[in-house]
């Protein structure tokens, strides 16, 4: 049956990293451990769980008032990028299903956009094991203005792909990537790794990744469109 009028076809894919292509959560939160030890305190669950997500900026912020402190917060963004870094290059986990899937949109012919809240440097790092040709775009935390839960990030792996959001689907983890992505105007399927994301319009929700196929993909993306 061919389209509706006024229906649009999926023709690109935009991913999340951390979460949701990787099990890197838990490396960031042996990171903040590491730096939190080093400054003398330590950081709750809650405000770990308050950090998903978030670019490096709040995070540090967040981390500072959390520990009491008033450092500048480039500094200890410094000391976090460093120690994550560290735990990069011992492994970089993927999420189950999530390495089959990405291999099975590039093998479909789909666009494809990493869009993270991660800095550069560590994403260079990840795509050592995520593989540079699998994405013929790739937005970091250090390319954009303002960032999750901000559209900005989502808008410009858009614009770069050259693709309308009403032709792509984003695959995020977190209520911080989640929202942008739907206020960039994209379906979500969303996966949520470390805490819970709310219900809303323009979401389809997975427990996991794991069997998930392109077939999967376009049915999502076409039950919200």
């Amino acid at each position: 049956m061919p389209p509706s009028e006024g229906s649009h076809v999926l023709s690109a894919v935009l991913f999340d990293m951390d979460g949701t292509l990787t099990d890197t959560e838990r490396l960031w939160a042996l990171a903040l451990d590491d730096v939190a030890a080093e400054l003398g305190g330590v950081i709750s669950p809650g405000c770990k769980a308050a950090m998903v997500g978030l670019p490096v900026q709040p995070t540090v912020v967040r981390v500072h008032e959390e520990l009491g402190l008033t450092r500048d917060w480039r500094s200890t963004a410094a000391d976090l990028s460093q120690r994550a870094a560290h735990y990069y290059r011992r492994e970089l986990p993927w999420r189950p299903g999530a390495a089959a899937l990405l291999a099975a949109v590039r093998a479909d012919g789909l666009a494809t956009a990493l869009v993270t809240a991660t800095e550069r440097d560590l994403v260079e790092l990840a795509l050592d094991t995520l593989g540079r040709d699998n994405f013929d775009v790739v937005v970091t935390g250090d390319d954009v203005s303002v960032g999750k839960p901000d559209p900005e990030p989502y808008r410009r792996a858009l614009d770069q792909l050259g693709v309308d959001a009403r032709s792509a689907l984003a695959l995020e983890d977190s209520p911080t990537g989640v929202a942008a992505a739907v206020a960039a105007g994209l379906t979500v399927l969303v996966v949520p790794c470390e805490i819970p994301v709310p219900a809303g319009q323009g979401r389809v929700f997975l427990e996991s990744l794991h069997g998930v196929d392109v077939e999967r993909l376009r049915r999502a993306h076409a039950s919200s469109s």
